[in-house]
């Protein structure tokens, strides 16, 4: 190996390191305040107490408020691109000509390339009014329209992936289908679709983890009162809008209310973490693999 590899590949290893301890260095902050904060509040109190009012003098520390919150956009989220991107992802794929579908894709793509303060605005001046008009009851801030927003938001990256998953299936078995009297609709539903199992499952997962550490939408659409509820029509908060409140410099430094930004933090990895598990494993468990 001569000098110019042996420094590639030293670089290489160094970033490698770099990322992983950069993680490393997060999970310890992370877990150290943590520790911190439930030396001051139980374990049961933060898992079954329904309140949140860390700043008041009445203080509850629950996180089913955020918690709920923040599952009940990323829901409304999900019931909008997933049905809209398999669709999209099945017709790119299957239906559509090569040239359509060489032209159409970038343009899917740069709904996410819009800043996501925009998508919020737009959620708050512009959908929320449309909404009232048909949903009388509907708060000016609300769950229900950063959800559908954040639903478009997430679009592409359930669409762009799953039809990436969709067109790696390999043209034998759709001729086979085809070959047998199946009409084309039954051969991507039936043969296509569960070829690729696997990789759309991943891209939903993805996409509701994207959904979940979403930050601008919901602070800026959704409203920040912590309230346990999955009514999408009121003013909720969600882990992030929390973080983003607490961080803005009012907060006294290493103060109770302090810590809870770390605790709301780990437990916001801890959900990620467990979705990028169980897309490694149904990657893992439902990857065909053809010759």
């Amino acid at each position: 190996m001569n000098l110019k590899e042996t420094i590639i590949e030293k670089l290489l290893l160094a970033c490698s390191l770099i990322t992983i301890l950069t993680t490393l260095g997060i999970i310890g902050v992370l877990a150290f305040e943590t520790l911190r904060f439930f030396d001051e509040v139980s374990l049961g109190d933060f898992f079954t107490d329904t309140q949140w009012t860390p700043a008041f003098t009445d203080k509850h520390f629950g996180i089913w408020p955020l918690l709920s919150g923040t599952l009940l956009t990323t829901l409304i989220a999900i019931v909008v691109a997933v049905p809209l991107g398999l669709t999209i992802s099945i017709y790119l794929s299957e239906y559509a000509t090569p040239r359509f579908r060489s032209s159409i894709k970038p343009v899917l793509e740069i709904l996410a390339a819009v800043p996501t303060v925009v998508y919020g605005y737009f959620a708050l001046t512009f959908l929320t009014p449309l909404l009232q008009q048909f949903i009388p009851g509907l708060s000016g801030q609300n769950a229900l329209s950063p959800g559908l927003i954040m639903g478009i938001m997430i679009l592409p990256l359930v669409s762009s992936l799953s039809e990436d998953a969709l067109y790696a299936v390999p043209k034998s078995l759709k001729e086979g289908a085809l070959a047998l009297g199946s009409t084309k609709f039954q051969t991507a539903w039936k043969v296509v679709v569960p070829a690729a199992f696997s990789g759309i499952s991943v891209s939903i997962i993805l996409a509701i983890s994207r959904a979940i550490g979403e930050t601008m939408i919901v602070a800026v659409a959704a409203g920040n009162q912590p309230i346990f509820t999955f009514d999408p029509t009121i003013p909720i908060s969600t882990m992030t809008t929390y973080i983003v409140e607490m961080t803005k410099g009012d907060v006294p430094h290493d103060s109770l209310e302090y810590k809870t930004i770390f605790v709301v933090g780990i437990t916001l990895f801890l959900l990620t973490f467990i979705l990028n598990n169980i897309s490694f494993w149904l990657k893992k468990k439902f990857q065909e693999t053809y010759e």
